[in-house]
């Protein structure tokens, strides 16, 4: 399924890209647009790899397309280091929100970690306010372009750092200003959620609801601790739950599948999974499968009934957007307008928003989708 010069696909004979969506695993400093990376390195003195916007994108694209979680987080040195001024934080904010606007979803979350952000003097709260700043920036740029849609902060916290309790004070802190939920991110494998345990024990004593990086670079002890450690609610990315699923035969289409405690847990319990399908292939969470995005178990998971959804993970470094994800996915399945409803149907029930909201959300989307 092509992808026009306008990023719009066409499924059905209806625009992927007008439908209501909702995005859940979205990182702030994995969407900063390659212009606004060489603007804002410029004004603060630092050499970038391109100066050009396009050979930029080019770059982040070539770096990151390397099988390995480690190598692809080390792009993320660039976009972080032009967001160390209140200037910066809330400019990328504003256009986080605005890129997603246009590519009509209606309801994101946003996560981001606020201890990488303080190298050139702001404080924890500053960064915070700044980038809830361009948020609601961002939010009233859409409305006044006709488009509306609503943006929280998931608060992240750093696995491989010791800071993960004070930054769940600060989500809870800022709960009623636009803080809907916390996790970790970082290096997965040697870091699992157990080592947060002070900080998710915190969060559950407070009823702040947790999403956990797990199932990406690390497999199912990595997802069991996220959800006995972390008490998850969802789980970032969680493809890999898919090992604990035991393929008995194949007849055709039939698949008779032999399903593991912890599989059978997730799907039991509807625990959100945040694939991110290109970024999955990227990072080589899915190498055990194989290297396509054919080979990805997201099919698996959606025809045995986890409660999947469509992300991008990062949309610079995958050079993406929810949009080309779905038609991608739709493309490689055979999926048709009904199976791209049902994955926002499942981010909009997995939303960390009170639940007349999600019911709100769910109307708009089956409104959007012609129910």
């Amino acid at each position: 399924m092509p992808i026009d010069q306008h990023g719009d696909a066409v499924l059905d004979g209806v625009s992927i890209r007008s439908l209501p969506k909702v995005s859940l695993h979205d990182h702030l400093d994995g969407a900063v647009r390659p212009a606004t990376i060489v603007e804002l390195a410029d004004e603060i003195g630092l050499d970038v790899p391109e100066t050009d916007p396009g050979a930029l994108a080019d770059w982040f694209a070539d770096k990151s397309d390397s099988g390995s979680l480690v190598e692809y987080l080390k792009t993320f040195d660039l976009t972080t280091a032009v967001m160390q001024t209140r200037e910066g934080l809330t400019r990328v904010a504003r256009e986080f929100v605005e890129d997603l606007a246009q590519d009509g979803v209606i309801y994101g979350e946003v996560r981001w970690a606020p201890e990488q952000h303080l190298a050139r003097g702001l404080s924890l709260d500053e960064v915070v306010e700044a980038v809830q700043e361009g948020i609601e920036e961002g939010e009233d740029a859409a409305a006044s372009a006709g488009r509306d849609i609503r943006v929280g902060q998931l608060i992240t916290a750093m696995r491989h750092t010791d800071r993960s309790l004070e930054i769940a004070r600060l989500a809870v802190d800022w709960r009623t200003r636009g803080a809907v939920g916390f996790d970790i991110a970082g290096p997965e494998d040697g870091f699992p959620p157990s080592q947060h345990r002070e900080a998710f024990d915190y969060l559950a004593s407070e009823f702040f609801p947790a999403t956990v990086h797990a199932g990406e670079a690390a497999g199912l002890d990595s997802i069991r601790s996220a959800l006995i450690d972390g008490r998850a609610l969802r789980l970032g990315h969680g493809v890999r739950v898919a090992e604990d699923l035991d393929i008995v035969s194949r007849e055709g289409e039939e698949v008779l599948v032999q399903f593991g405690d912890l599989a059978r847990w997730v799907r039991d319990r509807e625990i959100t999974l945040e694939l991110s399908p290109s970024s999955n292939l990227q990072t080589g969470a899915i190498a055990a499968w194989g290297t396509t995005l054919e080979d990805h178990p997201f099919d698996l998971l959606y025809q045995l009934g986890f409660s999947v959804t469509v992300n991008v993970d990062n949309r610079t470094m995958s050079r993406t957007s929810l949009t080309r994800e779905l038609a991608l996915l739709a493309e490689t399945f055979d999926y048709g307008l009904d199976d791209l409803e049902e994955f926002q149907l499942n981010a909009a029930a997995g939303a960390f928003l009170p639940v007349e909201q999600r019911e709100e959300l769910i109307d708009l989307i089956s409104e959007g989708f012609g129910d």
